[in-house]
């Protein structure tokens, strides 16, 4: 499927690349189809990467995992929140904070409060909010990023 984008221009999505979510995603629940988009050179071992939505070219997301953020990251989610998603297991999980980036890199944050979760299997995802009152919607992944760059080479 081609796809036009804002950020990436026109990109070829192969049909089982595409994650229906049945609800949207927070304040954009008129969209519903969406793929996730790598840095072609550094492929999927990139921290960070695009939830692109397939529904309107404009609509891109920066997503992190949230286990580069946190090791320990647990969230504890609702059953009811995923059932929609068919069994979601270690093997199938995928799961994104959404990222916030400013104008002062500095002040670059995570959702850990609302992840997406992707079921790989079933292709069908979700953004959930968890029940951990220790997660933040605005979480500063400033010094985690550079850390991890640092610890890679890469500054």
């Amino acid at each position: 499927m081609k796809a036009n984008t804002r950020l990436f221009g026109e990109v070829d999505i192969p049909e089982e690349k595409i994650v229906t979510f049945e609800n949207g995603v927070l304040g954009f629940e008129d969209c519903k189809k969406f793929t996730i988009i790598y840095d072609a050179d550094k492929g999927e071992s990139t921290a960070i990467s695009w939830l692109q939505c397939m529904d309107n070219p404009d609509v891109a997301f920066p997503v992190i995992s949230p286990f580069f953020v946190m090791d320990d990251y647990d969230p504890i989610v609702e059953s009811e929140m995923i059932e929609s998603l068919g069994e979601v297991n270690e093997e199938n999980l995928i799961m994104f904070a959404l990222m916030n980036i400013k104008s002062d890199i500095k002040q670059l944050t995570a959702n850990m409060k609302a992840p997406v979760i992707i079921n790989a299997e079933t292709l069908k995802g979700a953004q959930v909010i968890v029940e951990n009152d220790d997660y933040e919607i605005k979480y500063n992944i400033y010094d985690v990023v550079q850390k991890q760059k640092s610890d890679k080479g890469e500054i």
